[in-house]
């Protein structure tokens, strides 16, 4: 009778750890799809390794597209949702809008809908925001850095204010483009990311 009952009990923690773990989609570009890179080195690979080793069940899916922007990633949630039903949905997307020159507002909005839609299939989302160099001058640079704390408060959504912190402008940890994080550099994009992300799983 109580190897019965530890048996059962062993079962009841295995089906609570199963139903509670979920499925973290990262809908990102060219950075998180890890241009340039061995993929299996990529700050995507490197989470689902983190996970692993700190016990949560989660699965991770890339649905990182090179040259993505964010009208794209608009496009594809919608199919993304439906089919993975992820728990948390990570939003990497904005640097190629910025690069091309599209509106600001415009990119807001993209995001914005990608963050409603997401809630309204029951994940938590993360944003991660971008810079864009001083080159593009400061009027533009500004509404584009502004995109994402507006949203963060607007929002209320878990922010990365800068995903390359400590890595964009650091000619070591940047690829010969000088626009992608170079291999070196993709564990320190998930420590930029990790601090946010552990509270939603």
């Amino acid at each position: 009778m109580r190897v019965w009952w530890l048996s059962a009990g062993l079962a009841l923690m295995l089906m609570a750890q199963n139903a509670a773990a979920g499925t973290v989609l990262v809908v990102g570009d060219s950075i998180s799809a890890g241009l340039g890179l061995d993929t299996s080195k990529g700050w995507v690979s490197l989470l689902r390794q983190r996970l692993e080793h700190e016990g949560f069940k989660d699965s991770v899916v890339n649905a990182s597209i090179s040259g993505d922007t964010t009208a794209n990633g608009q496009a594809r949630l919608p199919a993304l949702l439906a089919a993975n039903k992820p728990s948390v949905v990570i939003v990497e997307l904005g640097g190629n809008d910025g690069l091309q020159g599209h509106p600001p507002a415009q990119m807001q909005q993209n995001l914005a809908a990608m963050i409603d839609a997401s809630r309204a299939a029951g994940a938590k989302v993360l944003l991660l925001g971008m810079k864009l160099p001083p080159n593009y001058g400061a009027r533009y640079t500004q509404a584009f850095a502004q995109v994402y704390s507006q949203l963060g408060e607007q929002k209320q959504v878990p922010l990365v204010p800068f995903f390359l912190e400590g890595v964009g402008g650091v000619p070591a940890l940047m690829q010969a483009d000088g626009i992608h994080p170079a291999v070196n550099a993709q564990g320190k994009l998930l420590e930029n990311v990790w601090p946010q992300l552990k509270p939603l799983l």
